[in-house]
């Protein structure tokens, strides 16, 4: 036995034939296929809400090649018109900080450097693959968009250190929810084909690794950082941050530095902070009091050596959720504003003519101004918000975005303001939240807390339970559903009645109980999981992540203190709502 690159622990005969002396065994080795010399069982990758994601322990590059290779022929038999893209053109790739996306990983069973696995695809489509190295997706998306090209970046986002993925990119944008049937159908063709290859022939071992162990990645482009960067100085030209002192959390995220340039560009005075060389999964949608007393402590520091901080901004790992915290002027401590509410504040400065959110986004859109503007609500998910703008852009509106609770931002027309155009970038992105909040407040001459204080009076808190097996999760949204699966909304008139809506209703109570405060259950939507909506005003949505074993809530309530506490009762260990309710329906 020894060891590979990547310490991962190998039998001595991994090449062909190693060790063979016998002609007839190594003729026989060499037709012995791939599959059938694979020393584990293989996790094939799904779909999540926004790209393929899995534990790295599972991620061979095998498993990434294949999925890569399928994606690349599929987008190759589009055609132009519909994001297809062209054998022989350059077709993009980067990725994240996170260990694994370009190393071997040892506390991963050796698995890692799957940007290798994809450029290695790419290669094999018969395309020329690009390195745009170590920036933000929306970075990637942005310039390979521009040029009429696809791409595919490496990244976990937020989610957890041991998890990895990836997320492809036709020539015109996102992989939407109609491309996910066809593209399994060459996934499942094209894991035959590689599988059933002879082992000698095979560019992977055992383990579903690379022969050859690590391989150098082809130098990195500057291009794709330098374009982005571009296009919020030319739609920013003109305006100005100063004055502001604002404290930049960099942990992990593969924007840290671009988001410093930017904003000491515009003329902020940007402090970073935090920066740290291991890996953070930073969740814009699981900010807890750990965190923000975390971050409080970094800014309360700031502050004694460069002066008053005017707020707290970072993203998360790959750059396409904002985090944004205000400083309170009479407290000095620091305020969380979730990204439902940051894009409507985003909205409103870009003079959005049409806004499309999901249905977990705060009901305080309801009750603004944007009311009027607010699109059908969707899924949670990206490619749900992207075909909602296309559907407003098609009904003529003329500037569109979109946004998730996690505060990712999209724009899904070219927007102009001020004389200056914002081009389409109909993915998420957390550079473009946090900069208009930040020039609202400088238009308005108030605080960052300030400009939310004018939103109406709409408080929200996400949480999720993590190791909360997925497959639970669906069955417990299953079991306080309607059988008929087109019913998407029912109200009750507060009278109790027979039927399965009743008995839905009665069994939700059980578990959402007047000593918690709840009132009495008003309406249920189930556009994306369960929207439990209560006589009081609360909200509570209760949904499975797309990608992950988590269960999430989103609460929404008339105070903060209400909204966290709904929160902190659905995630309670060991006793909370998820978790009774996990007992109750998992038998």
């Amino acid at each position: 036995m020894g060891q590979n690159a990547a310490g991962a622990v190998v039998s001595a005969d991994v090449g062909a034939g190693a060790g063979v002396t016998d002609s007839s065994k190594m003729t026989e080795t060499a037709n012995v296929e791939l599959r059938s010399r694979l020393v584990y069982e293989p996790q094939e990758l799904a779909f999540g809400t926004s790209g393929r994601r899995g534990e790295v322990v599972h991620l061979t590059q095998l498993e990434v090649y294949v999925n890569a290779l399928a994606e690349l022929r599929y987008l190759q038999s589009l055609p132009a018109s519909e994001g297809g893209i062209v054998s022989a053109d350059e077709f993009y790739f980067g990725y994240d900080l996170r260990p694994s996306s370009s190393r071997y990983v040892a506390e991963q069973q050796g698995r890692g450097e799957l940007a290798q696995a994809i450029e290695w695809a790419i290669r094999d489509a018969g395309m020329q693959p690009v390195n745009l190295g170590r920036i933000p997706t929306p970075a990637v998306a942005h310039y390979a968009i521009s040029r009429g090209r696809g791409s595919i970046m490496v990244t976990g986002s937020h989610i957890p250190f041991d998890r990895n993925g990836y997320k492809t990119y036709t020539a015109q944008g996102e992989l939407l929810k109609q491309h996910e049937e066809p593209i399994g159908r060459a996934v499942s063709r094209v894991r035959t084909e590689i599988y059933s290859q002879p082992f000698d022939k095979s560019p992977f071992n055992e383990l579903g690794l690379f022969k050859g162990g690590h391989r150098a990645l082809p130098p990195e482009s500057n291009l794709a950082r330098a374009a982005y960067m571009e296009r919020y100085r030319r739609f920013f030209s003109g305006l100005s941050l100063g004055g502001q002192r604002i404290l930049v959390y960099q942990h992990s995220s593969v924007g840290r530095d671009i988001l410093v340039e930017i904003l000491d560009g515009l003329g902020a005075e940007a402090i970073p902070a935090g920066r740290i060389d291991t890996f953070v999964a930073l969740d814009t949608e699981n900010v807890d009091e750990a965190m923000v007393a975390a971050v409080q402590v970094m800014a309360d520091e700031a502050g004694e050596k460069h002066g008053p901080i005017s707020g707290v901004v970072s993203l998360d790992g790959d750059a396409d959720r904002p985090l944004i915290l205000g400083m309170d002027g009479k407290t000095g401590k620091l305020k969380f504003f979730g990204g439902d509410l940051v894009g409507m504040v985003v909205a409103e400065y870009l003079g959005a003519d049409a806004v499309v959110v999901p249905i977990s986004c705060n009901d305080a859109i309801d009750r603004s101004g944007l009311a009027l503007l607010t699109e059908p609500k969707t899924r949670i998910g990206s490619p749900y918000v992207i075909a909602g703008m296309e559907k407003a852009r098609r009904a003529g509106r003329r500037a569109v975005c979109g946004w998730e609770a996690n505060g990712g931002f999209l724009t899904g027309s070219d927007i102009e303001k001020n004389g200056k155009i914002l081009g389409t970038l109909a993915t998420r992105d957390a550079v473009l939240p946090i900069l208009a909040v930040l020039m609202a407040a400088q238009e308005k001459g108030l605080s960052l807390a300030a400009v939310f204080e004018q939103l109406p009076k709409r408080f929200s808190r996400a949480a999720l339970l993590k190791k909360f097996p997925r497959r639970i999760a669906l069955e417990i949204v299953k079991r306080v559903s309607p059988d008929d699966s087109s019913v998407q909304e029912v109200a009750f008139d507060g009278e109790t009645r027979a039927g399965e809506m009743e008995t839905i209703r009665r069994r939700l109570g059980a578990f959402f109980t007047p000593r918690l405060g709840f009132g009495s259950i008003t309406k249920l939507n189930y556009t994306d999981g369960v929207r439990i909506t209560f006589d009081t005003g609360d909200v509570a949505h209760v949904r499975p992540s797309g990608n992950a074993d988590e269960f999430r809530i989103y609460a929404v309530a008339d105070t903060q203190e209400r909204a966290d506490f709904m929160a902190q009762a659905a995630v309670a260990e060991p006793d909370g709502i998820l978790r009774l309710m996990e007992r109750a329906f998992a038998g």
